[in-house]
């Protein structure tokens, strides 16, 4: 049990909810329900999510950015996300106590999105992807030429 009651097992990386609150910048109301979240994805009862868990998020599975989205959640090609890392990837506050919806954590969790390959850069066959993913219904003619202006 840590400091405000809420269970938080070994998957949480001994983080307690109140460095998880300081990282983040969530508040503790909204860290329980992340919380109470994640417990309800993970399907298995192992701690961590797999690609698989999110598939349970209704109207995910079938938006053409659901995998890119839930790529998201797996930095640096990992295959499980704990709790803390499902946290912080929610958050994207990598400069301390910068508000969440402040436009460089924006503009960064945007650019996380654009670089499919997670080598901080993003190139013209990455931004073709994604506008392929955004919009079937345009010639990938069109999209080819777009993503290479």
């Amino acid at each position: 049990m840590c400091e405000w009651g809420l269970r938080l097992p070994c998957h949480c990386g001994g983080k307690s909810l109140r460095r998880i609150k300081t990282e983040t910048c969530f508040s503790h109301n909204q860290i329980i329900y992340l919380y109470s979240q994640f417990t309800s994805l993970d399907k298995s009862e192992n701690g961590t999510l797999s690609w698989e868990d999110f598939q349970w998020i209704p109207g995910l599975v079938i938006k053409p950015l659901g995998d890119w989205l839930i790529s998201g959640f797996f930095p640096d090609g990992k295959d499980q996300a704990g709790f803390h890392g499902f946290i912080k990837s929610l958050c994207k506050d990598k400069n301390g106590p910068e508000p969440l919806n402040s436009r460089s954590n924006k503009l960064y969790f945007a650019f996380r999105l654009y670089d499919l390959d997670k080598n901080d850069k993003i190139f013209h066959n990455e931004l073709f992807q994604v506008l392929c993913m955004m919009d079937a219904s345009v010639a990938w003619q069109l999209l080819f030429t777009f993503a290479h202006k």
